[in-house]
């Protein structure tokens, strides 16, 4: 069996399907995005697709270290994200090859569903207590939403102040076995991410998420002194090499490696291995498509340490498409009593509806990362 055809496909809201097609009619799905720069994933993986074409697309850890380690620069976001899209495709075609589902090949299931959570406060997070509220009522046990706005590095009291009258009016809406987790998104700085990490404290978050960006992670040092509550990143972190130090540091307890952008389901089963033996949990990130929810629940399956994972239904990027729309069965993403059960059909487990990822492909998108600015008009985080 040997690679053919590259065929790429820009959807909306914010996603790029890649669909490998080989000559015995098999095909495998992946999503490699960077969200904001599609147009330039899109290009990496045309670039390294030009390697694999008439090859064999079974043999895909040599595949990955060639692709990987065959350029003198390696990593980043692009780079690894395009890698990362393929190496779904390719796993989706060997289990539809051999008639099994990812997780059976990497091992074997270790559960039979993985706890999912609901987003429900986005970039300027309003109305969250109702919202929270309404997602436990449709059977979620854990929900997520963003803390803050723009914050400066030093900020007035009252912004903190705001956050925490959110976040108890969500306790308060849900009560105390609900999970709830406060994702800072970066856009925090050292001095404020202690001022919050401390007041949120009493609420128990469920985990506090990049409460800075990742090139600061050596303030989780001082930060972790300020509460108890579990600190969780990694969504920005690439291969095994990203995580490397996070681990050794020890002050992360939950890291999130993004499927489609960490390198693919069998790096990301790597980095989790490497978590459990630092005994750190693992909550894939995944704010994406099906595609990449479909390879973030087949590692889900076969990783003991896995405890919750990320799904972008109803989310608030997902604008005038959703999670479910280029499924041909949307069923395969059930949700019950907060769970979703381990897909059991060969490779990621899903059929694309094709029909209407070429009529969205057809018009595309152009999405890009909001541009914020503080009052004095510098560039503040998003």
């Amino acid at each position: 069996m040997k690679m053919t055809a590259f065929k790429l496909y820009r959807v909306a809201p914010r996603w790029l399907f890649l669909k490998i097609e080989t000559d015995e009619g098999i095909a495998g799905w992946g999503e490699p995005i960077v969200e904001g720069r599609a147009g330039t994933v899109e290009a990496c993986v045309r670039e390294l697709s030009e390697y694999l074409i008439g090859k064999s697309p079974l043999t895909i850890e040599d595949h990955w270290q060639t692709l990987y380690r065959g350029g003198f620069y390696r990593g980043g976001p692009i780079l690894t994200s395009a890698l990362s899209g393929i190496e779904q495709a390719l796993w989706d075609i060997t289990g539809k090859y051999v008639n099994l589902p990812v997780w059976q090949m990497l091992g074997g299931a270790a559960r039979e569903k993985i706890r999912v959570y609901s987003w429900i406060g986005g970039d300027r997070p309003h109305d969250v207590a109702a919202a929270a509220k309404e997602k436990v009522d449709a059977g979620y046990t854990a929900v997520k939403m963003n803390a803050t706005e723009e914050l400066n590095y030093i900020d007035a009291h009252s912004k903190v102040e705001a956050v925490i009258e959110r976040i108890a009016a969500v306790r308060e809406a849900v009560g105390k076995d609900v999970g709830i987790g406060i994702d800072f998104h970066g856009r925090v700085h050292k001095a404020m991410a202690k001022q919050l990490a401390r007041e949120l404290d009493p609420y128990r978050p469920m985990f506090l998420e990049e409460p800075v960006l990742p090139e600061n992670n050596e303030a989780l040092r001082e930060i972790a002194r300020y509460t108890t509550a579990p600190i969780a990143t990694g969504e920005r972190q690439y291969t095994r090499w990203g995580f490397k130090q996070i681990l050794i540091d020890g002050y992360v307890d939950i890291i999130q490696p993004d499927l489609s952008h960490a390198g693919g389901i069998l790096e990301v089963k790597k980095i989790a291995a490497m978590a459990e033996a630092f005994d750190v949990a693992v909550a894939p990130h995944c704010p994406l498509g099906p595609i990449a929810l479909a390879a973030s629940l087949q590692v889900d399956a076969c990783t003991p340490n896995a405890i919750l994972q990320e799904q972008s239904l109803g989310i608030h990027y997902n604008q005038g498409s959703d999670l479910l729309d280029y499924l041909a069965d949307p069923s395969v993403f059930a949700y019950q009593d907060g769970h979703v059960a381990i897909p059991s059909r060969p490779g990621l487990g899903i059929e694309i509806n094709e029909e209407a990822v070429e009529q969205a492909a057809a018009k595309g998108h152009d999405w890009r990362n909001p541009v914020w600015r503080h009052e004095d008009g510098s560039v503040a985080e998003w």
